[in-house]
């Protein structure tokens, strides 16, 4: 009895709707299939449940009241969510499929975004993939980007983030290094350090600390400088000096005990990897499958400690 009296008041409203958009009580019969007067009966057992009148009527026209236009924004909104609702079910069920266009920062997709997508592709097999590898930001919309990996906090209001994993930067050296020149204890001793820092377009980054409950930019000194981040990783394993590298990239070596993470009181806050894609009613399950994938990937612990 309970499905029954819901069911009614479902008709009702999408009734309502159904003649608020088409302006006549005959056109929205004619659109179900059903005479007039049943659609007026339906308005008048709604209004009457309301307590309020929804539309002036006439043998012409209609026209919405203001109760009514406040009602049929709410009855719109509510229709709307329940076809998304019913869309990602039926999605759900339907098996992924169609090119997919991934954006990834060179180094971290070399590293974990490019040997990932064989199993992907395994376990869906009508998807196709192309992964463009660059440092720049790209343009998503412009490019025909469907999902690009950043590893920084999302800025852009038109995109939607989904947050993969948490990442955080650290000072590393490997052990010969810091038994030769000493291991720094505050932010000041790093100007007595060779420093490998990487460059952009010309000019070198600084590196980011906090410090007295503040971000603080450093620039460094060092005789090495180099615009690609594992070549950075590769002299720090041979010595050559200290390096601020993200965790997805110097994680293992740090396990391992190659590397040693020093100024660990001064890390400044996570720069998190998230997926990002344009914002769209209905997102291609295959954009969701590939984001899933990775996301569970990613929070399985031994994944970082390979």
């Amino acid at each position: 009895m309970l499905y029954l009296w819901r069911m009614d008041h479902f008709k009702q409203i999408s009734t309502f709707v159904e003649v608020a958009a088409r302006g006549s009580l005959s056109a929205a019969a004619r659109a179900e299939g059903i005479a007039p007067a049943m659609i007026g009966r339906r308005l008048d057992a709604l209004e009457e449940r309301l307590g309020v009148k929804l539309l002036q009527r006439s043998t012409r026209k209609i026209a919405l009241t203001d109760e009514g236009l406040s009602f049929l924004e709410d009855c719109q909104r509510i229709l709307a969510e329940l076809e998304d609702a019913e869309s990602a079910v039926s999605e759900r069920s339907a098996k992924a499929s169609g090119h997919l266009l991934i954006s990834a920062p060179a180094g971290f997709g070399r590293q974990h975004v490019a040997p990932l997508i064989p199993s992907f592709l395994a376990q869906h097999r009508d998807v196709s993939v192309t992964l463009n590898l660059n440092d720049r930001v790209v343009d998503l919309i412009g490019e025909g980007v469907d999902v690009a990996i950043r590893i920084a906090a999302l800025s852009d209001s038109s995109l939607i983030g989904v947050k993969l994993a948490d990442n955080k930067r650290v000072v590393v050296a490997a052990p010969s290094y810091l038994r030769r020149r000493g291991v720094p204890r505050s932010l000041d001793d790093l100007a007595g350090h060779n420093c490998l820092a990487i460059s952009s377009e010309g000019s070198q980054r600084g590196w980011t600390f906090r410090q007295n409950g503040k971000n603080v930019t450093l620039k460094v000194g060092g005789n090495m400088v180099c615009n690609d981040g594992a070549v950075l990783h590769e002299w720090a394993l041979a010595g050559e000096g200290l390096a601020w590298r993200s965790m997805w990239e110097v994680g293992s070596a740090i396990e391992s005990g190659a590397l040693v993470t020093v100024l660990d009181e001064f890390a400044a806050p996570g720069n998190d990897i998230y997926a990002v894609f344009a914002q769209r009613r209905h997102l291609p399950l295959r954009i969701r499958v590939f984001v899933d994938f990775l996301r569970h990937a990613y929070a399985r612990p031994e994944y970082w400690r390979r």
